[in-house]
């Protein structure tokens, strides 16, 4: 099967979208499928695998988009050859698979890995004042409808798409993550490298430094946890837009000490970084799909997130993690205690987190999607041989 991933962006910029669709193209390859993927930036960038199409465009300031409406003639000539274009953004990559792949009757199937209401008001808020979600919602719905098939990564996110007013059938089938080296056994880095101590108990994140991820609310918890406890630590795993701010931030509050901002971390370093820690925190409530969280129960880590689409699909509240009902900053941080002091009940969470992981395994939830292609493809062709069937029936009809 040849398979086109359509994607606004991709390496090397660095998010939960970019590492899905390189890990499910590494999985489809090695079953034997042809995987490419088209996308924008820099032509001359020096890949690090095969069937990587850019197509130039326009710098989007420092966000690592590039805007175009079309793809190189060698691009297109390529998405030709596709037996289904998997597209996970919308808004470029979505209308450009429309022009082009509609034109040749190529399945089109449309993962939505982002809350775009809340990311827009975030990065975009003019954007949203000028022209409201409601014209969001509008395009996504029409775009929708113009898909073969949509898939949601969680079942929260399809009843969000649902509320939204997107009225096809949508699909769940989660974003697949490598669990293998977060479940093998791991050499843990160094407490001492970072300062901690073997007594410290530490909390870690991992993702994004962004405005969308909470961390000022996040570090508001933090910091009256660090006022009552001494031994508690904070590992923030990451880099983003607002890692400066976070940094004034805790210099603010007096909590220099207790923080620790790693960087950018390489993938396959972030088990070693991850058992490091006692539990996983987030404060997010614009997930979809949380793969850092999924990662982080993958190497034994209970978890403590704000209950909402993507984050309330993966925590079982009191089981794997805690859960907090809406955005209170004193529940939850009086279940960040409860982390901290109950060290029985974090050991009992571990467990359970990591056998609550394996429906998430690549390998499952590829061969999900490979059925979901192979089923679309059909349902096309289907559909071009009894268009064919009319238009030849009304031919010969006409001639006689």
């Amino acid at each position: 099967m040849r398979i086109g991933m359509m994607a606004d962006l991709y390496k090397p910029h660095v998010s939960g979208v970019t590492n899905y669709i390189a890990l499910n193209k590494r999985y489809l390859e090695s079953e034997g499928h042809e995987v490419y993927v088209f996308t924008f930036g820099d032509e001359y960038y020096q890949e690090d695998e095969p069937n990587v199409i850019r197509s130039p465009g326009l710098p989007i300031s420092d966000t690592g988009m590039h805007f175009s409406l079309r793809y190189t003639r060698a691009a297109r000539r390529t998405l030709r050859t596709m037996d289904v274009a998997h597209v996970h953004h919308p808004f470029i990559s979505g209308s450009i698979a429309l022009r082009y792949c509609r034109a040749d009757r190529t399945p089109i199937i449309f993962t939505n890995h982002t809350r775009y209401d809340l990311y827009a008001k975030a990065y975009l808020p003019l954007l949203v004042d000028m022209i409201g979600v409601a014209a969001l919602k509008a395009y996504l719905l029409s775009f929708c409808r113009s898909c073969d098939l949509v898939v949601s990564p969680s079942a929260g996110m399809k009843d969000v798409l649902k509320d939204m007013g997107i009225d096809v059938p949508i699909d769940v089938v989660p974003n697949g993550v490598d669990i293998k080296p977060f479940l093998d056994p791991i050499e843990p880095l160094e407490r001492a490298e970072f300062g901690f101590q073997a007594q410290d108990v530490i909390l870690v994140y991992m993702g994004r430094l962004g405005p969308e991820k909470n961390l000022s609310f996040l570090l508001r918890s933090f910091a009256g946890i660090a006022q009552a406890y001494d031994n508690v630590q904070l590992m923030l795993i990451g880099v983003g837009p607002t890692k400066a701010d976070l940094q004034d931030q805790v210099k603010y509050m007096g909590i220099e000490g207790r923080v620790r901002f790693t960087g950018l971390v390489p993938y396959d370093q972030m088990p070693r970084y991850l058992a490091i820690g006692d539990a996983f925190v987030t404060a997010s409530i614009t997930e979809v799909h949380p793969l850092s969280v999924i990662e982080a129960m993958a190497a034994g880590l209970p978890v403590l997130g704000i209950d909402s689409p993507g984050i309330g699909d993966t925590i079982q509240d009191g089981v794997t993690g805690y859960l907090i009902p809406k955005e209170d900053l004193a529940a939850y941080t009086a279940q960040m205690v409860r982390l901290v002091v109950d060290q029985k009940q974090r050991e009992q969470m571990s467990g359970e987190a990591r056998k609550s992981v394996t429906s998430y395994a690549i390998e499952n939830t590829t061969q999900m999607m490979l059925e979901r292609y192979q089923r679309v493809i059909e349902d096309v062709s289907h559909r071009k041989r009894s268009l064919r069937y009319r238009l030849g029936h009304l031919f010969s009809g006409s001639q006689k």
